[in-house]
């Protein structure tokens, strides 16, 4: 089996390597267009595949169609335009008077505005250069607006953010047992989520966890304990986004963006990646952001090899999954995993003060999605109206003026 992943050159690609003993890959190819940056990452993932064991083929290259020649899978981890565009994306918005953040708002618009047409082109070229029924797994952000973008297109896709498989780890550490006890039952749309339950062996724990380990819990989302008890949930952490805007909105305008303090890292880890005598991932990795995606990754892809139907929390239609949207909408929900693909498990309804929020937010990413692939400036104006976080005229115009004029017609 040939696994493949595009923008290997990221610094979390040593991750994701030291869990591939775990599948029957035969050959992975690394793929970036950046080859002096794959060939750093790629010396170490080589290093680290030695060490793990790993006998297969390891291929490191620039030409797209050699690195998705008869895939079977294609794990899609890209960022269009680099830490620069991101650090724009963030600083842009704050000047328009919102929340700048690379995946919630306006910067999350600009940057689905650039990525998802890279992300088609890229997906074309894998339905015509992989195997027959390749599966695309997309950790590229935003993921819900890539996936269903992805899925309107016709393609064999699923999509995968590290929020569940870390809260699962974060939970499990709490409460002293293994991760593999664990199931978040997280709902909603992608960096807008809620867990609903929490099962150890099957049993709901979450009244007590909220109990216990309420505190704790408030602290890692950065949200007063008070509002994980009246939901009666545990709200993913984007959601200090919306649940304290002005907040968080001040202390973006004061501190350093999170795109300077991504990029010093990323030279250090590059730094040390270049060292010939390491050959394990660095700690500092786990600083980057995405801590577990890789172990989510390698999870989620055994079982659409093995048709183990295992459950993971995945971005996928709606279907009839969640009552109030729509059936072509992409939720982010735990499924059932086969080789067929994920299948959502039922879910009740969304309680009010829920709902409204997924509404709201599944609408703009409707519009954006057609926004990107369109390039029509008055539908991008209508998404940027629809979120929540902007949704007024005249900061809508300044963001189309000074965001993204450069991605419209």
């Amino acid at each position: 089996m040939k696994l493949t992943v595009i923008g290997a050159g990221s610094t979390y690609t040593p991750e994701l390597v030291s869990h591939m003993t775990r599948l029957p890959v035969d050959e992975l190819a690394l793929h970036d267009v950046d080859l002096e940056r794959l060939e750093i990452v790629g010396g170490l993932a080589r290093r680290m595949l030695a060490q793990h064991g790993y006998h297969g083929e390891l291929v490191l290259t620039d030409d797209l169609d050699g690195a998705l020649d008869e895939a079977a899978f294609v794990l899609l981890q890209i960022r269009v335009g680099g830490q620069k565009a991101r650090l724009h994306d963030e600083m842009v918005p704050l000047r328009c008077g919102c929340i700048g953040q690379e995946t919630t708002g306006a910067g999350g618009f600009a940057k689905a505005m650039r990525t998802v047409p890279v992300v088609l082109q890229l997906a074309e070229r894998a339905a015509e250069r992989a195997a027959p029924g390749a599966w695309i797994v997309d950790f590229t952000n935003p993921v819900g607006i890539v996936t269903r973008a992805l899925l309107d297109a016709g393609h064999r896709a699923v999509g995968l953010c590290n929020v569940a498989i870390g809260f699962q780890r974060a939970i499990a550490a709490m409460l002293g047992v293994e991760p593999e006890r664990i199931m978040v039952d997280q709902v909603g749309l992608n960096h807008l989520t809620w867990i609903r339950a929490v099962r150890l062996d099957g049993r709901d724990v979450l009244p007590e966890l909220l109990a216990e380990h309420g505190d704790e819990l408030a602290e890692h989302v950065e949200l007063p304990r008070r509002v994980l008890d009246d939901l009666g949930a545990i709200p993913s952490y984007y959601l200090h986004y919306f649940y304290a805007h002005d907040r968080e909105l001040a202390a973006q305008q004061v501190g350093v963006p999170r795109a300077q303090t991504v990029a010093a890292i990323e030279h250090e880890l590059l730094r040390m990646y270049r060292d010939p005598t390491l050959a394990e991932k660095p700690a500092l990795l786990d600083q980057r952001g995405g801590a577990y995606y890789s172990e989510a990754a390698v999870g989620l892809v055994a079982s659409l090899v093995s048709d183990d139907g295992g459950v993971h929390v995945v971005d996928t239609r709606n279907g009839s999954t969640l009552a109030g949207l729509a059936a072509d909408d992409v939720v982010e929900v735990p499924a059932r995993v086969g080789a067929g693909g994920p299948v959502p498990l039922p879910q009740p309804p969304l309680a009010p003060e829920l709902l409204g929020l997924v509404q709201h937010v599944a609408a703009y990413e409707r519009l954006t999605v057609e926004a990107a692939t369109t390039r029509d400036a008055v539908v991008a104006r209508k998404a940027l109206l629809a979120h929540p976080l902007i949704g007024q005229v005249e900061m809508v115009d300044a963001l189309i003026e000074s965001l993204v004029v450069e991605a419209v017609e």
